[in-house]
């Protein structure tokens, strides 16, 4: 058996070849001769534990996601609202936490069959916008209060939260069958310790911008609670696979839009009078359309052309009987 080095031993063999001119003339340490660069820096408080591939991979998972929930908030919140990935990244959950703001909206998950917990950020800046939105307001010039959220608040909050843990589940669905839920809510970071402050961790950030407003919303996940499903995405054989929509998801859809309500008009004709001639109006004043008695009526769905009709009566009121599906550019 070889003879073991103690430390003396290492550190005089290393400074001989650090000043050995025969190694080339290359102390320990410098640049390969021809390389404009120097040697790579890896810092050991900050591991990359999480390869490049496996970051692609993520950040391709969650764009998806990103589309999706997008689409869902601009339906439930009735204007346009984009959601895009900004960016993924690694580091310690202490610089994580130290990162978010206080108060803020701050969720702790988890996702089972996955150990451990997860945590979701959503910027006040985004959340007061969305919550003016929900109210009736218009998502404009709001004042983002320096407060934690009321009861209230969280309750209109949760209701994004949990579409949002849907779509979540949804993508992650072909790597793993999971299930995100909700386990607490918090206003200050400071005090949440799903792992230890130097653990690694997967930060995912994305930006949320409705109307004139914008916000970030990041999902951190722990290396260890990903750990077990992380080698799946280095075969680069995952894709997305939206699930068909069960006979229960069919009904829900179908009686929601049944219960939807449209504007419908019917137009009896057009004409052109003068100023003075509007002036004068009285009630019993006959106009002169330019449509004739017994030609159809164009009937609009929400301003677009759907139908034509004749009036009539029915039970004593008035009534239009559809009689054909109207051109897209017919003349009222």
């Amino acid at each position: 058996m070889s003879e073991v080095l103690d430390q003396n031993d290492i550190d005089a063999l290393l400074a001989s070849v650090a000043h050995d001119p025969g190694a080339g003339g290359e102390g320990l340490g410098d640049a390969p001769a021809g390389s404009d660069a120097g040697p790579a820096r890896y810092d050991f408080k900050r591991p990359e534990r999480v390869g490049k591939d496996q970051i692609r991979a993520l950040s391709a998972i969650h764009e998806v996601f990103a589309r999706n929930f997008g689409a869902t908030l601009s339906g439930l919140l009735r204007t346009i609202t984009e959601v895009r990935v900004v960016g993924v990244e690694q580091l310690t959950y202490n610089e994580y936490i130290h990162t978010l703001p206080n108060p803020t909206c701050f969720l702790v998950l988890q996702a089972p069959p996955l150990e451990g917990q997860m945590c979701m950020e959503i910027s006040p800046l985004i959340v007061c916008s969305i919550l003016d939105r929900l109210l009736g307001g218009a998502a404009t010039n709001v004042f983002i209060p320096q407060r934690p959220l009321t009861s209230i608040e969280w309750r209109l909050v949760s209701r994004i939260v949990e579409r949002a843990l849907d779509h979540l589940s949804e993508v992650w669905h072909n790597l793993i069958d999971l299930r995100y839920e909700i386990v607490h809510t918090e206003s200050n970071p400071q005090l949440v310790h799903i792992v230890a402050p130097s653990e690694v961790v997967v930060f995912i950030t994305f930006e949320l911008k409705l109307g004139g407003s914008a916000g970030t919303m990041g999902l951190c996940v722990p290396y260890n609670t990903i750990e077990s499903v992380l080698s799946r995405l280095t075969t680069q054989a995952w894709f997305y696979k939206p699930r068909a929509a069960t006979d229960n998801q069919l009904q829900r859809l179908t009686r929601n839009l049944a219960r939807s309500t449209v504007r419908l008009s019917a137009f009896l004709g057009r004409t052109t009078i003068r100023l003075s001639e509007l002036r004068d109006l009285r009630v019993g004043d006959l106009l002169d359309v330019e449509k004739r008695v017994g030609r159809e009526m164009i009937v609009r769905i929400e301003g677009r052309n759907k139908f034509a009709g004749l009036p009539g009566q029915l039970r004593g009121r008035r009534a239009v009987r559809i009689t054909r599906a109207a051109q897209a550019d017919e003349p009222l």
